[in-house]
């Protein structure tokens, strides 16, 4: 069994605040800095940086510039509390708040979740499916 997406990347206004907020921010949901690519060697020109859990960077991103369209990544979260301390995380590194973490039944009865926005304004949401 594999999953669907292998990963997933964008853009950002300020690589080095973006990538600071991004490491406090997904802590709380296991997700560390993986590794980084030098603009020189990457695709884009640009550097990018890698987060992910057990060394996979599944989720990236870009010296490229802002994006001009919103954006939504949901992360998956291990439990609640998890959820909750993504949410006192990612505020603490200067995120604004989107939605409180709590049950959003009209998804399904299990779905907690707290949302944020990032420094460039992008919808992240960290989301737990289990029951209490």
């Amino acid at each position: 069994d594999y999953p669907m997406i292998d990963h997933v990347g964008f853009a950002v206004s300020d690589y080095e605040r973006a990538k600071a907020f991004y490491a406090q921010a997904l802590a709380p949901l296991g997700y560390k800095l993986v590794m980084e690519v030098p603009g020189e060697t990457n695709q884009s020109g640009f550097p990018a940086a890698g987060f992910g859990i057990d060394g996979n960077p599944d989720f990236w991103i870009g010296a490229e510039g802002k994006l001009e369209k919103p954006l939504h990544v949901a992360f998956v979260a291990r439990d609640r509390a998890a959820v909750d301390a993504f949410y006192q995380a990612a505020l603490a590194a200067g995120g604004r708040d989107h939605g409180p973490p709590g049950l959003r039944q009209h998804y399904h009865p299990n779905y907690y979740a707290a949302f944020v926005l990032d420094l460039d304004g992008l919808d992240i949401e960290a989301v737990c499916h289990a029951p209490e």
